[in-house]
């Protein structure tokens, strides 16, 4: 087992690691919209705070050597169920036509009350595209 760190994503807010590698896949810590440059959450709407969160999983799956091809599970958090629709716009467009495994589900709190939080497990090794 080994922590795992990418520049691409912001750094964590408290005792945990942004992500672990464990035999071949990577397990990313829950992702906030947060920018990496300023630590500060991006944007209002749920369009812009779910962009911010799949370009910052982007970025660290891209350091690992992996890709959101090699995803195969997605937990998401949101803050509001009712902004659902919306926020598969901008998933669709990260995962494309072979999305992975999914659950989706509200909580009454996500931390620094932003609207969506996403982990997820993903195969190292290049792209299927490859």
């Amino acid at each position: 087992m080994k922590i795992f760190f990418s520049e691409k994503g912001p750094r964590p807010i408290g005792p945990y690691s942004q992500a672990i590698i464990s035999g071949k896949f990577l397990f990313l810590s829950g992702q906030l919209p947060i920018n990496p440059a300023t630590g500060n959450i991006d944007g209002f709407s749920i369009e812009q705070q779910a962009e911010r969160v799949f370009e910052n999983i982007k970025g660290i799956l891209e350091d690992a050597g992996t890709g959101p091809d090699r995803v195969v599970m997605v937990t998401v958090i949101m803050a509001n169920l009712n902004e659902y629709q919306r926020m598969n716009k901008i998933y669709e467009r990260y995962f494309g036509e072979n999305p992975p495994a999914r659950v989706i589900f509200q909580a009454a709190r996500i931390p620094k009350d932003a609207k969506i939080e996403v982990s997820l497990i993903a195969e190292l090794g290049g792209s299927e595209t490859d």
